[in-house]
């Protein structure tokens, strides 16, 4: 029998960024992938080719990026700003400032509007076909505390933020959110990303758990709503417990990955509620996750998320790892055999 190939955590990317990365994402498009950093910096890479297409830096760390089409894209920084990089053309502009550090971004397709949302505890929209003069704001919506992550599904927008409070707001009527939550986790949020199927959403907490909500309100839409433990290990009896700071969905199954503090990236079936399949280590912590557009590919940050205090660390790097089958689609269902 042949022997089982060696454990891969994938193929290392060229010119990684030089400090944390705080988001990758993949294009909608092709196998392009976007990454910000606290270098200041968002760099475009051909993840196939293994290949830094374009970079540019900023004032302060980039703690957000999300595509606009396949070279282009928006940055939310430190610095205040937000900001439209088109790698094309090396052209940059900045489509508008919060009061403080803007922590998310996330760009609609459904309605053509930048969202971003900030430690100044607002909600921000921008519409990015405005011409430069003008000011592109369409709105600002205050939050009941700092923003901490962002998912968009559709015409939903999620807002995560510090308090444990989750708002859910229809685009096309921004003056209230939907609903107000709360999160079932007991602890600070670290992630929120919509389902793909638009019915609701996950939610990772720094105390190594991750909550599947639903938006349906009736009492059997709450009644599919759970969480689950993740992220941790015991250790001489003790329970060892990690952040889970990344959640993405799978484009074609649905299936999602989580990467936590612990090294891990895990792969679960929420309709099932089982773990699929858990990849060879990372040198560090999992600062973000990423499925290409067809799902083949995975992107993974293995970078230090200072969970620990300022330390010694691996240094920051991103693989990109061929996604099999087996490790992302769901399970059947065994029926029981009806001799037996």
């Amino acid at each position: 029998m042949a022997s089982a190939p060696p454990p891969s955590t994938g193929r290392e990317l060229l010119s990684p960024p030089t400090d944390g990365i705080s988001n990758l994402r993949f294009s909608n498009h092709s196998d392009h992938l976007l990454v910000s950093s606290w270098d200041k910096s968002v760099r475009l890479y051909d993840a196939s080719a293994n290949a830094l297409r374009g970079e540019f830096m900023h004032g302060g760390a980039v703690l957000d990026c999300c595509f606009h089409d396949d070279t282009s894209g928006f940055s939310a920084s430190a610095d205040h700003t937000v900001r439209r990089l088109v790698f094309n053309y090396n052209k940059e502009d900045v489509l508008g400032r919060h009061d403080g550090p803007v922590r998310c971004v996330e760009y609609s397709y459904a309605t053509g509007q930048v969202i971003t949302g900030s430690w100044d505890k607002t909600l921000k929209c921008w519409d990015p076909r405005s011409s430069s003069g003008q000011d592109r704001s369409v709105g600002t919506y205050t939050q009941p505390e700092r923003v901490y992550s962002m998912s968009v599904v559709g015409n939903r927008l999620v807002v995560a933020t510090a308090g444990r409070h989750v708002n859910v707001y229809d685009l096309r009527n921004m003056s209230q959110p939907e609903q107000r939550r709360e999160s079932s986790l007991k602890y600070q949020t670290r992630c929120v990303r919509c389902y793909p199927n638009g019915t609701g959403y996950a939610l990772s907490s720094v105390e190594g758990r991750v909550a599947m909500e639903f938006f349906d309100l009736s009492e059997t839409g709450q009644s599919k709503k759970y969480a689950f433990k993740c992220h941790r290990k015991s250790e001489a009896g003790r329970d060892i417990v990690y952040p889970v700071n990344a959640i993405a969905f799978h484009p074609i199954y649905g299936t999602f990955a989580t990467g936590g503090c612990d090294g891990y990236v895990n792969v679960w079936d929420g309709n099932n509620k089982k773990r699929l399949y858990q990849y060879t280590k990372y040198p560090t912590s999992i600062a973000a996750v990423s499925f290409s557009r067809d799902g083949r590919l995975l992107a993974v940050a293995s970078s230090y998320t200072y969970e620990e205090g300022d330390k010694a660390h691996e240094p920051d790097a991103i693989f990109v790892r061929s996604v099999n089958e087996v490790e992302v689609k769901p399970k059947p269902k065994m029926l029981p055999n009806p001799a037996s």
